[in-house]
């Protein structure tokens, strides 16, 4: 099994705008790594459990929101946890303007 990419953002929404802006961006995310085909996920509670296909490989994770934080981790099988380094600088970028939204110039 391999090693979960984890990821944490920092926020200063609360829990449940967090969530609400996680629940509507979760696609976008999920374009970050590569993802083709269907997207399954489901919440328990504050935590957002999530499986999906990239470049032929399944992979799963959770999304758990706390009041001051997010906590992404993803587990990435075969080759994608080769990309690790690479995918988790992308997805806490795009993690951070989910939830603060676009940097203005």
């Amino acid at each position: 099994m391999s090693k979960p990419l984890v990821v944490t953002l920092p926020h200063d929404l609360g829990r449940a705008e967090a969530r609400r802006r996680i629940d509507a961006g979760v696609a976008q995310l999920v374009g970050q790594v590569g993802a083709v085909g269907a997207l399954t996920q489901s919440w328990q509670e504050d935590v957002l459990h999530f499986s999906l296909v990239a470049v032929g490989q399944t992979l799963t994770g959770q999304v758990a929101v706390e009041d001051r934080e997010v906590r992404l981790e993803i587990v990435l099988p075969g080759i994608l946890g080769l990309m690790a380094g690479k995918l988790k600088g992308r997805i806490r970028d795009q993690g951070q303007v989910l939830l603060e939204g676009p940097r203005k110039a």
